[in-house]
């Protein structure tokens, strides 16, 4: 390997907006930081660096969203198959990177626990911008958790239409502040408030990726580590324009069915979205806990599924909820949880509990979100990267990595690309399972998963992003 070089956090250009934010909030309303589908949210959506700019300039080649695209395929484009592997830079950022880089219109894009985004150069890792968007939130001032401080978690997404890059950072407060970024040069073009609309917005985590499809940004709550509090699963959406009401999908349970999992909403080409729970507190009637959910644009449920034993994993706490489900070619969709068991469904009639159309196990226990290419799904569990192949009705296990924790893959220059919890970035023969290329990335925060686009694999491990060079 060539020579790593650490990038200097020596910012081209610095946007700090802090204390117009905390200006801002200490401005609004008594009614706290929650907001009401249908009401006018507490923060109203207010310039505050930048409000003018072109969208840049994005192809099929680029990395706008959690796994490329709104599917969350996981597929990049452009990118040859590597004859060497060579690491020519590494970011240092001011906090842990637990949501997928992006490469956007020529710039890497990462956002740290920090509540801090960059902007970094693609050829040497060199601060582009650097754009604060608050302090984060201390764990010891929470009911429970395992990240401290919390600040973005969650996957940026970029929207070609308006221009802007949108990041939710949880902010000292425990508010959940939506910003649109300009790309180019990080200056927020408005923020505001996307609470959760019931339960306990600040007992709610937000974890799952941004989305924007149709002119809305949905983001997806589901709860800290620990479950604490009244909260429960939500996805919120505003206009990505900044202006209107919010709408808002609350799952019907008393508590819990967090919407958490790292991929987010899958949408389809009809910008209806898929969404898995995670277990709920019910014993009795179906909540829709541990379910996936059709939800159309607007946010009402169309249809659900859920397994015949709901209640025993609502009890063990056994998430349906910890990995998204996939979109399938022929109208099919795979789900996978914390069971292992992969469950084929009809994408036209979920069928309800116990309405897939074949379910075996996988693997010990499925979390984040499989990558699909050529056939086969490339699915992420506890006990290594399995590679489904999926026939009709049914799947059958293609192959299997060596058994260690294995985050969301992704596929790039003929192969699959996976990170695993010894902090190691492998490169898999996606026929066959054979490692092309290993290498140590260092300690990684869980379920960090790599990205790629013209010509470079981007990974974060802790606060750094390390990139690798296919070219």
């Amino acid at each position: 390997m060539s020579s790593i070089k650490a990038a200097t956090i020596k910012a081209a250009a610095i946007t700090t907006v802090a204390g117009t934010l905390a200006a801002l909030l200490s401005a609004c309303s008594s009614g706290g930081s929650s907001a009401s589908a249908g009401s006018t949210n507490p923060l109203t959506p207010t310039p505050m660096a930048s409000t003018t700019g072109s969208p840049v300039a994005v192809g099929a080649a680029d990395w706008i969203t959690f796994h490329r695209d709104n599917a969350r395929t996981g597929v990049a484009q452009g990118v040859a198959r590597p004859g060497t592997l060579s690491v020519p830079w590494r970011a240092n950022l001011d906090g842990a990177v637990y949501g997928q880089p992006l490469l956007v219109g020529g710039m890497v894009i990462a956002a740290t626990e920090g509540d801090s985004v960059y902007g970094l150069s693609p050829a040497d890792g060199h601060v582009l911008w650097h754009t604060s968007l608050g302090r984060p939130e201390p764990l010891a001032s929470l009911p429970c958790g395992n990240i401290n401080p919390l600040g973005i978690t969650s996957t940026a997404a970029y929207d070609p239409v308006t221009g802007s890059l949108f990041v939710l950072a949880e902010t000292l407060g425990k508010h959940h502040l939506l910003a649109a970024l300009d790309p180019t040069t990080g200056g927020v073009r408005w923020a505001r408030y996307a609470e959760p609309t019931t339960g306990s917005a600040p007992d709610s985590q937000q974890r799952g990726a941004l989305t924007v499809a149709f002119g809305r940004v949905y983001v997806p709550y589901g709860g800290l580590a620990g479950d604490c509090g009244p909260y429960k699963g939500a996805v919120v959406s505003v206009p990505a324009d900044g202006s209107g009401d919010l709408a808002a999908y609350i799952v019907p349970t008393t508590r819990e069915a967090g919407i958490w999992t790292p991929g987010g909403p899958v949408v389809d080409e009809h910008g209806d979205l898929g969404i898995a729970t995670g277990n709920s507190e019910s014993t009795s009637a179906f909540d829709y806990g541990n379910a996936v959910v059709h939800l159309n644009p607007a946010l009402a449920a169309v249809d659900y599924w859920a397994p015949t034993n709901w209640v025993a994993l609502n009890r063990d706490d056994v998430d349906l909820g910890s990995a998204t489900p996939v979109l399938l070619p022929g109208g099919r969709v795979f789900a996978i949880g914390k069971e292992g068991i992969g469950f084929l469904l009809d994408r036209q009639h979920l069928g309800h509990e116990g309405g897939e159309l074949f379910a075996a196990r996988a693997c010990t226990a499925g979390f984040g979100t499989a990558a699909v290419a050529a056939g086969l799904l490339f699915v992420p569990c506890v006990d290594g990267l399995v590679a489904l192949r999926v026939t009709g009705n049914r799947f059958d296990v293609a192959w299997r990595s060596p058994a260690v924790s294995t985050a969301s893959p992704i596929v790039a220059g003929g192969a699959v690309w996976a990170v695993d919890g010894k902090g190691t970035l492998t490169a898999f023969d996606p026929a066959t399972g054979t490692p092309r290329f290993t290498a140590p990335l260092g300690p990684v925060t869980r379920f960090g998963s790599p990205a790629a686009a013209r010509g470079l694999v981007v990974a974060a491990t802790g606060n750094q992003v390390v990139a690798f060079n296919l070219r």
